[in-house]
C-alpha cells in the first residue's frame, strides 16, 4: 500500500511505526473474511481493511470524525485478520495507534469521555473495582437482565499451596481475576505444584496495562508496566524460571513490554527480559510430564472456546485442546471457533449490542456438541460465556484438578 504521509508527521515514532505498517499491507481483503464486526455487519468500514484505510486517511489529512472513531470502535482487536494475513500486516498496533490518534483528532463527547476516565479509575485498581461489585451485587435485583450477566457471582477462593519447591514461577494476580475467578490461580498453584513447581505472585504487581492501552491511555498503561516490572525483577534476579499468565489477555499484553517500553532508557532492557520470560500457563504444561493427570478426564465432554488472545495474539492455537486430550477429556466441536466471543475487555460495556450477537453466535457453536462443561483461557471470555451459558464454564486449568470420581456429577450439579 502506497502512502504519503507529510516527513513532519514522520518524526513521530508511533506515525512512523503505523506508516511501514500501512505499507505491508496488500489490501488482498482475506482478513474480512475473519473478521467478526464484518462477518455480523457486512460493511467494509467495519472490516480490517476499510478501518487500515480509515487510518491512512486520518494520517494524510491529519483529519478524523466521529464516524472514523465509530468504525475504530467497534473492532475487537481480536487479531483474527493477523492470524489470516498472507503479508503480515500487524494490525493490532495500527488500530491502536489510530484510536490514540482518533481521540486526539475528534474529540467524543464529555460523557463519553467520563465513562472512559470512570472505567480507568476503577477497573484496573482490584480494592476499588471490590466496592464496586460489592455494591452491583447489592443493586443486581435492580438492574436490566443483560446488565445482571455481567455481574460475576461471588466465588470463595479456594486454598493456594504453600510451597518451596527449586523451581518457582512468578504469576499475575491482574485485577478482575481474584475477585471474579479466584479459583484460577489457586488452582495452577496446586497443579504446578504436583509437577515440583512452587508458583508465587510478587506483592506491588497489578493490572497488566491492557485496559488503558486499549482505550488510548498509553502513558497510564506504561506506567503499570513499569509497576509490575519493578515487583518482578527482584524475583527475576533471583532465578524466577518464567512469568506465568493463567490469563491470555494479560499474558499477550506482558509479552509486548519489551516492545511498548523499547523507547524507555531505564527500562527497556527490563521489560524485554519480562517479555521473554512470559509464558501462558499452558506453554509451561505442555512441556511437563502430565502421565499422573492422563486419565483424570475419562471421557468428560469439553467444549473448549479458544480465547482469541491466546490464538490470536499469541499464536497458541491448540495447545490448551492438547493438552486436555492428554488429561482424558473429549473435545466437542466448536464451529467458528476462529471467532471471537465479544467479551474483549470493556467492549461487553461500550459495544453492547454487537458484543451480544458474538455472544449469543458463540454460545450456540459451544452448545452444540452437548458438553458438560465449557472451558475457557481468559477471565474475560470466562466472565461473559457464564454469565448466559446453559452449562458451567470453567478456566481449563480447573478441569486438571477434578477428581475423576466425581468431577462429572460436579459439572452436573453446577449447571
Amino acid at each position: 500500500m502506497q502512502t504519503s504521509i507529510s516527513p513532519d508527521s514522520l518524526d513521530n515514532p508511533d506515525i512512523a511505526e503505523a506508516d511501514a505498517i500501512l505499507r505491508s499491507c496488500v489490501h488482498c481483503g482475506f482478513c474480512n473474511a475473519t473478521c467478526p464486526t464484518y462477518q455480523l455487519l457486512g460493511s467494509e468500514l467495519d472490516g480490517p481493511r476499510g478501518r487500515i484505510y480509515l487510518i491512512k486517511e486520518m494520517l494524510e489529512t491529519g483529519q478524523a470524525s466521529g464516524e472514523t472513531r465509530l468504525h475504530l470502535d467497534r473492532c475487537l482487536t481480536c487479531r483474527s485478520c493477523e492470524t489470516t494475513c498472507p503479508s503480515g500486516v500487524r494490525y493490532g498496533r495500527l488500530i491502536d495507534i489510530g484510536r490514540e490518534l482518533a481521540e486526539e483528532h475528534a474529540p467524543r463527547s464529555p460523557a463519553q469521555r467520563l465513562l472512559r476516565k470512570a472505567m480507568l479509575a476503577v477497573i484496573p485498581y482490584t480494592a476499588r473495582l471490590s466496592v464496586a461489585l460489592t455494591l452491583a451485587r447489592m443493586l443486581r435485583p435492580l438492574l436490566p437482565s443483560q446488565l445482571q450477566q455481567k455481574i460475576p457471582a461471588r466465588q470463595i477462593p479456594t486454598i493456594t499451596p504453600a510451597t518451596a519447591h527449586p523451581r518457582r514461577m512468578l504469576v499475575l494476580q491482574g485485577c478482575i481475576q481474584p475477585l471474579s475467578t479466584p479459583n484460577t490461580n489457586a488452582a495452577a498453584a496446586r497443579v504446578l505444584d504436583r509437577l515440583g513447581i512452587s508458583l508465587i505472585s510478587a506483592q506491588g504487581a497489578g493490572c497488566c496495562g491492557a485496559l488503558n492501552q486499549h482505550l488510548s491511555d498509553k502513558e497510564g498503561a506504561r506506567a503499570m508496566m513499569r509497576r509490575n516490572i519493578d515487583a518482578w525483577w527482584p524475583h527475576v534476579e533471583s532465578g524466577a524460571e518464567a512469568i506465568v499468565m493463567t490469563a491470555s489477555g494479560c499474558g499477550t499484553t506482558v509479552k509486548d513490554y519489551g516492545a511498548a517500553l523499547q523507547d524507555d532508557a531505564a527500562y527497556a532492557h527490563k521489560a524485554a527480559r519480562i517479555s521473554a520470560l512470559t509464558r501462558d500457563l499452558s506453554e509451561i504444561l505442555h512441556h511437563e510430564d502430565l502421565s499422573a493427570l492422563e486419565h483424570i478426564g475419562h471421557g468428560i465432554r469439553v467444549a473448549y472456546q479458544s480465547s482469541c488472545t491466546l490464538q490470536h495474539g499469541q499464536k497458541l492455537a491448540g495447545m490448551v485442546e492438547t493438552i486436555l486430550r492428554r488429561c482424558g477429556y473429549e473435545l466437542t466441536p466448536v464451529a467458528d471457533a476462529h471467532l471471537c466471543c465479544g467479551a474483549a475487555g470493556t467492549y461487553t460495556l461500550l459495544q453492547a449490542g454487537l458484543s451480544r450477537q458474538l455472544l449469543e453466535n458463540k454460545l450456540a457453536a459451544l452448545h452444540s456438541g452437548k458438553p458438560e462443561v465449557i472451558a475457557t483461557a481468559n477471565v474475560g471470555c470466562q466472565m461473559h460465556l457464564a454469565g448466559a451459558s446453559e452449562v458451567p464454564v470453567r478456566h481449563w486449568i480447573e478441569l486438571l484438578e477434578q477428581n475423576q470420581d466425581q468431577s462429572s456429577s460436579t459439572f452436573n450439579q453446577e449447571r
